[in-house]
């Protein structure tokens, strides 16, 4: 009788197309083994009407599938890797990162405005305080503000609320098949992406080597080497999801760049640098880029955020 592995995934349509997406192919390429899906609701799924840099940021969307990991009530849970805190619980590792879709952010306006073409104080509406800052430090004259909920909610709120503009993750948007949508795919010279953004993580028991050699097939290896650069980068920063710090790192060959900014929330300061290496040497690489930004006074920018986000 083959064994039943149970996937652990939020419900929301953006979640289970990713979670199917990998269900999919692992059954592909793992014949030999039965794989469902098991719905649970996060902390984040459940408080829709407080901005999330006021909530905490620790876990939000994945503490609750990590409880049910760790009781042996799933065997493994899909995470968009941005929402994947940079420090698991005990008992727990990635087993696998996906090829990564575009990192990039983009702008929806029912309107028709790129970032360019927005009017002198257009109301666009971001959950992200990464974007937030980023944003103000291309167009200090644009009013940003808050949006929460899933994808399809947050589309909802862009005519119903008559924003301007929304800003999405690209990843998100064409995998729930929207692409039409999307007025323009904002450079990362402009607006550097979350931590991990446009990649799947699938994250597991460490003791559970069968499931570890089942999963590592889907694993990516330049994406994976992309992406633990940017979280030991955050690491280092003491960062979250909910902190204006933007990164990527892209991969050519066996060389590993990785570029990354801290900005205040009106975005007045902005410190970028960036780094290169070997692809074997990715967690190096991001604490030594942290450390760059560290040294042209990231710290106060962050310790201000964390104040100010708490206003917000």
């Amino acid at each position: 009788m083959k064994r039943e592995i149970i996937i652990g995934s939020r419900a929301s349509a953006l979640a289970l197309w990713q979670t199917n997406w990998v269900k999919d192919k692992l059954q592909q390429l793992n014949p030999d083994y039965k794989f469902s899906v098991k719905h649970i609701r996060t902390q984040g799924d459940k408080i829709l009407d407080v901005a999330l840099a006021k909530i905490g940021d620790k876990g939000l969307f994945t503490k609750e599938l990590e409880v049910a990991m760790l009781t042996g009530e799933i065997d493994f849970a899909v995470h968009s890797m941005k929402d994947l805190p940079t420090a698991l619980p005990a008992g727990l590792t990635i087993g696998a990162i996906a090829e990564r879709f575009d990192p990039r952010d983009v702008v929806v306006s029912h309107k028709g405005y790129t970032l360019k073409d927005l009017p002198h104080g257009a109301r666009v509406a971001t959950s992200s305080l990464r974007r937030r800052a980023q944003l103000l430090k291309y167009r200090s004259d644009l009013t940003i503000e808050d949006v929460r909920g899933n994808l399809n909610t947050r589309l909802r709120k862009l005519e119903e609320q008559d924003f301007d503009a929304l800003i999405l993750a690209a990843a998100g948007v064409e995998r729930l098949g929207w692409s039409d949508r999307i007025e323009e795919r904002i450079s990362v010279d402009l607006i550097l992406p979350a931590v991990g953004q446009g990649s799947i993580g699938v994250e597991l028991r460490q003791d559970d080597e069968e499931l570890k050699a089942i999963v590592a097939k889907l694993n990516h290896q330049p994406s994976e080497k992309a992406i633990l650069s940017e979280r030991a980068m955050l690491r280092k920063l003491e960062g979250g999801c909910q902190i204006p710090i933007g990164a990527l790192g892209q991969v050519e060959g066996h060389t590993l760049t990785l570029r990354g900014n801290v900005a205040s929330l009106d975005g007045s300061q902005l410190l970028a640098d960036q780094v290169s290496g070997s692809i074997n040497e990715a967690n190096e690489l991001g604490i030594q880029l942290a450390d760059k930004l560290l040294a042209k006074g990231a710290e106060k920018i962050l310790e201000a955020v964390r104040r100010e986000s708490e206003e917000l």
